[in-house]
């Protein structure tokens, strides 16, 4: 079936919704996904308040535009209705939304290279190459692991992401919270990250000495990649037309 006939004109946000159906059926494909766990989010509203996010215990390879789940985060009757988010989705996802007003996207994932650093007595991740400055001092550990993210424990979470600059917080013994101005800039950070902690943990693996970068040097990787013109935009169409091709029923 032809792209343009997938195309649902009727529904709110759907070129929003395009993009994240997308970054959920590419995670699947890259292995980062649990199951029918974790949960994306993007904001529509200009306070962040209103948010899209992935139906309760649905595969991620499955979802489609239609699918997601238009919610409001300052609606206390969210979980009482029919089609409810999963409740950690909601804690987590709608604390942040309701909080943070700068987190438009928001993916927690628990894939295995962030879990596996998430899971060390210090869970920060050194500048040892380019990929892993891209970090520096612009990711935050949580070391009070509290239980499933319900209400109270997504609340907690979110005051973590007060400042700006920091976009990526690594949840100890939990897994790896990402957030970004688009569908785009954070799944491309989550990407980057998940390669990050791959290259870090694999050299911890020699057991030989790491060639760690200095400050100055990180900080001026990570402000360069951050001034990289459209590369986030261009890796989410690169990914989006090869599921025009392979899988186009994500945009239905």
């Amino acid at each position: 079936m032809a792209v343009a006939q997938l195309k649902q004109t009727n529904l709110p946000f759907y070129e929003e919704r395009v993009d994240l159906a997308c970054a959920f059926r590419w995670t699947a494909r890259l292995n980062m996904h649990e199951a029918v766990a974790n949960h994306f989010s993007l904001a529509v509203s200009d306070d962040g308040s209103k948010f899209l996010m992935n139906p309760n215990q649905v595969h991620f390879s499955r979802i489609k535009a239609s699918d997601l789940l238009l919610i409001d985060a300052n609606d206390p009757e969210t979980m009482s209705e029919p089609n409810a988010p999963d409740p950690t989705a909601w804690g987590l996802h709608g604390a942040v939304h309701r909080n943070c007003a700068h987190a438009r996207c928001v993916m927690h994932v628990h894939s295995i290279h962030a879990t596996v650093l998430a899971s060390l007595a210090d869970s920060t991740l050194p500048p040892i190459d380019q990929n892993t400055a891209i970090f520096f001092r612009r990711h935050v550990v949580d070391g009070q692991y509290g239980g499933l993210a319900f209400e109270e424990e997504g609340e907690r979470c979110s005051g973590l992401l007060s400042d700006p600059k920091v976009k990526v917080m690594i949840m100890g013994n939990h897994g790896v919270l990402v957030i970004g101005d688009s569908v785009a800039d954070t799944f491309n950070r989550l990407y980057y990250f998940e390669r990050a902690c791959e290259t870090y943990i694999k050299a911890l693996w020699t057991g030989r000495p790491l060639r760690t970068l200095s400050d100055e040097i990180a900080e001026k990787a990570a402000l360069e990649q951050e001034d990289y013109p459209g590369q986030a935009e261009r890796h989410l169409a690169e990914l989006k037309a090869i599921l025009d091709e392979q899988e186009p029923t994500y945009r239905s």
